[in-house]
């Protein structure tokens, strides 16, 4: 048996990293699968353009696609850009020969609006490879030009899937719902006699380079793995959901997706989990000089999972309830849970919009002694007076904490420091939030804090 199973791209190379091969390579880690290549063109692209293209010669698209096969093998594989009809000829006679899966993604037009496959290769792609086809991935504007009708709701997607399937031989044929009107986006699938729809969230983004790409290559992954088609499919949906949600702000244009956060997400969630625990303990360990710093409503400590992931306070981790003095020690009433502490997630997101390295604090008592014992630690400092409040940032739950952490770091000129005092109000307790770039600096500096505090007033 293999190590693992193995998938193939066979598709242009994008310079800006946003589709073809780059996009596909990236998919299928992510979905576990080993990734292989046949390049069929080099382009010359940024996220506004396509200066370039050079198309590989077919006989060494070919030779590509033999030397991955005859050595490693393939499980499954996938077409991209095919440029010409010479290419699109040599890779269906290839694919012909070996067998193996495919799943055919019929780049027509690039996100920027140039031309990927010319014309005259269209009848070549519906005479010679869609034929091939395990399943075939068009958009609504390449799901027209295959099937030749008009596509403007989900029924027109249905007839235009069934007419692909049924006049050219495909097993399947997906129409993708990105680019018809509705709430949810909704790809239609006809497959074996059945029509299958796959529903997601509508996200509204122009960072949308390399949709297809990764979609496709995900459909070709779950196939390696095994998985039968509508699962293979169903799961590709899910990763192109994520992948569009946290699509990356790269340069002037169309921003790629990122298939990455598929994986990158949950990795992150559980290593934060596991960082805040690590400062909790540690804090624990110096309970009886912790004790000694916990303000009247409690005290937290949190961290937040990487930029740009974290998005709302369910992005936080933190100890449910408050951490509370007890005796001479300090009591934790739990283990860390997400969006468990709103107050102290948003000292962290506020903190992390101005320096995304900063993903941690917590919060300590407020006294003169706290604040000679952090500048005796030459720890970095500023502050906030709730007196300056803008009354209608007062009138907000929570915008106080927001406010006040963004104005210290605007006085700081702009740099997150290690500590911010709150000095509080009538009725409204000072605090101090101590910030790092983990949970567990976060907790060496309290610590620390409470040490020096100890040697100035002993």
């Amino acid at each position: 048996m293999k190590i693992i199973p193995t998938a193939l791209t066979i598709a242009g190379s994008d310079s800006g990293g946003g589709a073809g091969i780059q996009a596909d390579l990236k998919t299928f880690a992510v979905m576990g699968v080993h990734g292989t290549s046949a390049i069929t063109s080099i382009t010359a692209q940024n996220t506004r353009e396509v200066r370039a293209v050079h198309d590989i010669p077919p006989e060494v698209v070919v030779a590509q696609i033999e030397a991955v096969v005859d050595d490693i093998g393939v499980d499954a594989a996938k077409t991209g850009m095919l440029s010409n009809s010479s290419i699109v000829n040599a890779v269906a006679k290839t694919v012909e020969r070996y067998g193996f899966p495919l799943v055919v993604d019929p780049v027509i037009v690039a996100k920027s609006g140039a031309r990927l496959l010319r014309e005259e290769a269209v009848d070549e792609l519906l005479k010679s490879l869609i034929p091939l086809a395990k399943v075939v991935t068009p958009n609504v504007f390449e799901a027209e030009v295959l099937s030749n009708t008009k596509v403007a709701n989900l029924s027109d997607a249905k007839r235009a899937a069934q007419t692909i399937v049924e006049d050219y031989g495909c097993e399947a044929a997906i129409v993708k719902g990105g680019h018809v009107e509705g709430e949810y986006s909704i790809d239609v699938m006809y497959y074996r006699g059945t029509f299958y729809e796959f529903k997601g969230p509508r996200i509204l983004t122009k960072n949308t380079h390399g949709t297809g790409c990764s979609f496709s290559a995900a459909i070709a992954a779950g196939i390696a793995k095994g998985k039968d088609l509508v699962d293979a499919v169903r799961a590709a949906k899910e990763l192109i959901t994520i992948s569009i949600e946290y699509s990356l702000e790269l340069g002037g244009g169309h921003g790629p997706v990122n298939p990455v956060a598929y994986i990158m997400i949950p990795a992150e969630r559980y290593r934060v989990l596991s960082e805040v625990e690590t400062a909790i303990t540690y804090l624990s360990s110096n309970g009886e000089l912790v004790s000694e710093i916990v303000p009247e409503v409690g005290m937290n400590i949190g961290m937040a999972i990487e930029s740009p992931y974290a998005r709302s306070p369910l992005d936080v981790a933190a100890v449910p309830g408050r951490i509370s003095k007890y005796r001479n020690t300090i009591l934790v009433p739990g283990k860390p849970e997400y969006g468990v502490s709103k107050h102290i997630a948003t000292a962290i997101l506020t903190a992390m919009s101005f320096d995304s390295r900063i993903r941690a604090s917590g919060n300590i008592a407020y006294s003169r002694h706290v604040e000679e014992a952090v500048r005796a630690l030459n720890l970095t400092a500023s502050s906030f007076d709730r007196r300056l409040e803008p009354p209608e940032v007062k009138k907000v739950e929570g915008g106080t904490t927001k406010w006040g952490i963004a104005h210290a770091i605007k006085v700081f000129g702009g740099r997150v420091p290690d500590v911010v005092f709150d000095y509080g109000e009538h009725g409204k307790e000072p605090l101090t939030f101590v910030f790092g770039e983990t949970a567990s600096s976060v907790a060496r500096k309290i610590v620390s804090i409470a040490r020096e505090l100890k040697r100035l007033t002993s």
